[in-house]
């Protein structure tokens, strides 16, 4: 069982530039050593052969396909244009 003091959770909060007050120093260490726990019971898991992965279900991509679909309503964009000069869409000079 691993556990972590006050003490490392002050000397954390001190490199990562947090001020925290003795009740969430109470906290976080009983959350700390929590989650260290946790990897402890990780660690007795037989992964031996279990190929490395980076997520834990298989995931594919689940986008549709661009289909061009023309808009013909123009009058409607360009309302919602903040300007507009003539048939094209004014924006500002990029440089």
């Amino acid at each position: 069982m691993s556990t972590i003091d006050r003490e490392q959770v002050r000397k954390v909060a001190h490199l990562a530039r947090l001020e925290l007050t003795e009740t969430e120093e109470e906290q976080f260490t009983a959350q700390l050593s929590n989650i260290l726990d946790y990897f402890n019971q990780l660690s007795e898991l037989d992964t031996e052969n279990v190929p490395p992965t980076a997520r834990a279900i298989d995931v594919s991509n689940m986008t549709r396909p661009d289909e061009l679909q023309p808009y013909t309503n123009r009058d409607e964009i360009f309302e919602s244009a903040p300007e507009q000069e003539g048939d094209y869409f004014r924006v500002p000079k990029i440089l």
